[in-house]
């Protein structure tokens, strides 16, 4: 698995580098082989250690946050939330996952449940700026808003984040 660590407003050492590709190598090479991609996100947030965890493996992405006094307990728990999350879905992940991740028994905690869809619903895209889509979204109370770019006419969806920011996420041309 390759492992590239990042950091906003705080430095690393090259020993917690080496303790995350270890870490990682160690718990999640029963689901992922070689060709995977993780990615560390580390940054300082009021005196806590904010750990983001991507897994690209197999075209599926695999994320957890974890916010922590230790980073390396931070690594530890987003870990965890990953194999919680590849658990929980395992029948139907186990054709995107290398092919004995699942051979090995293990106890799970958590029962699979059933995709159940309980609402179709349609809305007309109107064009509009992100700015007015963020406002809508905010005047429905909603935590999404899809709407249409009006610079690219390209469908989006913007979304709040849990840092209380706002992200768009955007179609790739």
């Amino acid at each position: 698995m390759k492992v590239t660590v990042n950091t906003k407003k705080m430095q690393i050492s090259q020993a917690f580098t080496e303790y995350a590709q270890n870490r990682l190598d160690a718990k999640l090479n029963k689901f992922f082989d070689d060709e995977a991609d993780a990615k560390l996100m580390l940054m300082e947030l009021k005196g806590k250690i904010k750990l983001e965890l991507t897994v690209r493996y197999n075209q599926m992405i695999y994320r957890a946050e974890q916010l922590a006094v230790d980073k390396n307990d931070a690594l530890d728990a987003a870990i965890d939330k990953i194999i919680r999350q590849i658990r929980k879905n395992k029948t139907r992940l186990e054709k995107r996952l290398k092919d004995n991740a699942f051979k090995q028994e293990f106890v799970d905690t958590v029962e699979e449940t059933d995709i159940t869809v309980i609402r179709y619903k349609q809305f007309e895209l109107r064009p509009m700026t992100v700015e007015e889509a963020i406002l809508q979204m905010n005047m429905l109370g909603h935590s999404f808003f899809m709407f249409k770019d009006a610079e690219t006419g390209n469908t989006n969806v913007v979304y709040q984040r849990a840092d209380d920011g706002y992200a768009v996420l955007q179609p790739k041309e």
